[in-house]
């Protein structure tokens, strides 16, 4: 049985070459010419590829892909959640979807990229029920040895205009969610203080995460910025919370966006922006100078919501960075912090890292420079998960070696 791991002539983020010794799951050695000593020691040789820690996929819907299916051509009606909500649970049907089988597909393809954490939201609804939510258990056992994944309670068909949904999302908690989500409080459910109440009160009882979409707009949407800050501070949930989309930061004015930085620093509360298409954004270089915490992901890929999105998280920092007009290495860069540490902070891992003594999730990739490998993203060389060789080449090893 192996028993080390030697990862020679590597780049750590582009900086000088070393050599990786891994024992028992954690970085051991990091410094040049280290020797193999003993049978047990696994040798690979990085080529003087670069070293990335592992990407960190903080916003993800693994129970919507289409993966393996054929094309799937986007004639959703409108532009509204409730049409897209609709028109994916009726292609879902017709196509007797697995939630178990798909996402198990899509967590394949993102270990392949060197993706080794995952957050993904869940639909639990009184319109689906806890089918998702079960299928994407049985996923998250199957890959417990190749990929961290943390599970959020989604009622994306509405909460409180559909009852029964409360007490589906307070079971899938129970069940084994690492945390709790909503979804725009005032233009779906129509009552934003009633709906946070619902949430954090689930979230402060069962001591998980909660993590919103917030689409609204505006000052609307910063209205409910400052309800979430205001429950986090009181059910003293600091650096337990996060915004993902949160349109509204980058349509409010320079006084108000001043406002809504001190209360997301006060809080603790993290910010996650994938530059969703056409939409406003956060500035997300402003909000990263300001301390406050921010993180990315994919948003659902090979889905009935668009066609734009992949697994592969160097493709999403390439387009986040698009979206932010960024062309100078150093912020291509600071959005790949953004995509590993950032995301590794929200998901809760203190032994994520390149450094001695961190657990070993890493990435090795061809490039000279981190922004190189972002633009080119090619196939990762390897692909090391919990101190173990998951992917090679491209390709993900057999989960029964």
């Amino acid at each position: 049985m192996v028993q080390a791991l030697l990862l020679k002539n590597v780049r750590p983020m582009g900086r000088e070459t070393v050599d990786v010794l891994i024992r028992d799951a954690v970085i051991q050695r990091m410094e040049p010419n280290i020797i193999a000593e003993g049978d047990l020691v696994t040798v690979l040789d990085g080529r003087n590829q670069l070293l990335l820690p592992g990407l960190v996929n903080a916003h993800a819907h693994m129970d919507k892909n289409l993966l393996g299916y054929p094309w799937y051509k986007n004639e959703v009606p409108a532009a509204t959640i409730h049409d897209f909500v609709e028109t994916e649970r009726r292609v879902q049907r017709e196509l007797d979807v697995s939630v178990q089988t798909q996402s198990m597909r899509q967590a394949q393809a993102a270990i392949a990229t060197g993706t080794t954490h995952i957050r993904t939201h869940i639909d639990v609804d009184a319109g689906v029920g806890l089918a998702n939510w079960e299928g994407m258990l049985a996923t998250r056992e199957a890959f417990k040895d190749r990929l961290t994944i943390q599970l959020i309670a989604f009622p994306q068909g509405g909460m409180l205009v559909h009852p029964g949904s409360v007490e589906l999302l307070e079971e899938a908690v129970k069940m084994g969610a690492d945390g709790i989500g909503g979804l725009d409080p005032s233009t779906v459910d129509r009552d934003p203080v009633r709906h946070l109440d619902t949430i954090f009160t689930i979230a402060d009882r069962y001591g998980v995460e909660v993590d919103i979409h917030l689409h609204e707009p505006g000052t609307l949407g910063a209205f409910a910025v400052e309800l979430i800050a205001e429950r986090t501070r009181a059910l003293s949930l600091q650096g337990r919370v996060t915004i993902s989309h949160v349109f509204c930061l980058g349509m409010i004015d320079d006084a108000t966006l001043n406002r809504i930085i001190d209360l997301l620093l006060e809080n603790e509360i993290t910010i996650m922006s994938l530059g969703s298409g056409s939409s406003p954004f956060p500035p997300l270089k402003r909000l990263y100078q300001a301390g406050v915490s921010l993180c990315t992901g994919t948003d659902g890929i090979r889905d009935t919501w668009g066609p734009y999105n992949t697994v592969d998280m160097l493709d999403r920092v390439r387009l986040l960075g698009y979206r932010c007009g960024f062309r100078q290495d150093e912020d291509v860069e600071m959005l790949l912090q953004i995509a590993t540490y950032g995301g590794a902070k929200v998901m809760g891992d203190s032994q994520y890292g390149l450094a001695v003594g961190k657990r070993a999730d890493l990435v090795v990739v061809p490039g000279d420079t981190p922004t190189e490998a972002v633009m080119t993203s090619p196939p990762r060389t390897f692909v090391i998960q919990n101190g173990r060789l998951v992917a090679a080449d491209g390709n993900v090893l057999d989960l029964n070696d």
